[in-house]
């Protein structure tokens, strides 16, 4: 076990963590988030690197586009950012994006948001990342298995009369990628999964061999959909599924299936997630909730050590992606403080997150980077 060492306040300082699938929505969508106030939120998150989804406005399938997101991370970010490159141009399946030009950049290459559908193109894919040493880091849906669905096709969606996303949307694609992957050799990394079967196919895959990693989220391991409510703050794609696919997930932490936790924070407009589940769009937001949401469910709940999730959210990440750490990047928390979390204190421009109102303990106090205090709690001091 870890000695973890205590400041004079008696907080715990942690290394910072390290997250590897943000939607910071900029350039293009800054209504949702900026650059500034997502890592500004990864801050008060203990978080002190970030990889910077792709799917925004233009989005980085060319180095000159590319190049204005590096622009808007050297001016305005308060932590790091590494940004990754598209696979395809614009993310529509059909051309491979300029992934050369970009390689020495962007920290991987994915398409967030969107699965690659045709195989062909996929394995050409892996193959260029193959030949430049990168990751493929790969949101797997099968779009021919959707049939409209937004929320997981289980009792609550049949109960009230939602269309479902059924789990074979997801592992169906990453039993192919995973063939790609053994054929290819490419270094290959799963996003947000949140079906058993996709935990029992990784798992195989790394006994055999395959080099491939992947990542849960934070409300795929707390909630299922038995939790679910006809509000868009429980709606995300991969959605929360049964009791079963938690289960099995929790498992995979503890087994070492699953390699890092992720938050896949996706913010929107206070409107666009005020249309319930059928109307709402996708996505939540989570770099101020989730070590407090894990800490008090997975290590208070005694399934995992804190160590165990400090590797899941700082260390594993960082090994796997090539993220640089330094020593001088800590965070501090106040293991025993207990409070309820309420959106309206957050950085984040998002407000949508399905843990409102939960009592949690861990509220982090301070992050630094190499001696520059990014973030300061004010907010219980007398």
């Amino acid at each position: 076990m870890k000695k973890f060492s205590k400041d004079e306040n008696g907080y715990t300082i942690l290394p910072g963590f390290a997250d590897v699938h943000v939607h910071l929505r900029e350039p293009g969508f800054f209504v949702k988030e900026t650059i500034a106030s997502g890592t500004a939120a990864a801050a008060r998150g203990g978080v002190t690197a970030v990889c910077a989804m792709p799917n925004v406005r233009p989005c980085p399938d060319t180095r000159a586009h590319l190049q204005e997101q590096l622009d808007i991370i050297d001016a305005t970010a308060s932590v790091a950012v590494y940004p990754y490159g598209t696979i395809t141009f614009g993310q529509k399946g059909v051309e491979l994006s300029e992934m050369e030009a970009m390689a020495s950049s962007v920290i991987a290459f994915s398409d967030d948001g969107v699965g690659v559908q045709n195989d062909e193109m996929m394995e050409r894919a892996m193959r260029k990342a193959k030949s430049l040493g990168k990751i493929i880091a790969a949101h797997c849906e099968d779009n021919s298995l959707l049939h409209g669905g937004y929320i997981h096709d289980g009792a609550y969606a049949h109960k009230h009369g939602h269309k479902g996303i059924c789990s074979e949307s997801e592992w169906r694609q990453i039993e192919r990628d995973i063939e790609l992957a053994r054929m290819t050799g490419c270094a290959y990394h799963v996003c947000h999964i949140s079906t058993k079967e996709s935990v029992d196919l990784i798992r195989r895959a790394k006994a055999d061999g395959v080099n491939i990693t992947c990542e849960t989220a934070p409300h795929y391991l707390v909630l299922t959909d038995t939790d679910l409510q006809e509000d868009g703050r429980f709606k995300m794609n991969p959605p929360i599924r049964t009791k079963a696919d938690r289960e099995a997930l929790c498992e995979g932490i503890v087994d070492g299936t699953i390699d890092m936790i992720a938050t896949d924070h996706a913010p929107h407009t206070a409107e666009e997630k005020s249309k319930g589940l059928a109307g709402s769009m996708m996505g939540v937001i989570g770099l101020e909730t989730a070590f407090p949401v894990l800490y008090t469910i997975l290590v208070k709940g005694g399934l995992i050590s804190l160590e165990r999730l400090v590797d899941l959210m700082a260390f594993n990440p960082r090994k796997r992606f090539g993220i640089p750490f330094s020593a001088g990047e800590i965070t501090a928390f106040d293991l025993n403080e207990r409070y309820e979390i309420k959106p309206e204190e957050f950085l984040s421009k998002g407000r949508s997150t399905p843990f409102e109102g939960m009592e949690v303990f861990g509220r982090c106090k301070y992050t630094r980077i190499d001696g520059r205090t990014v973030w300061t709690d004010h907010s219980t001091e007398k």
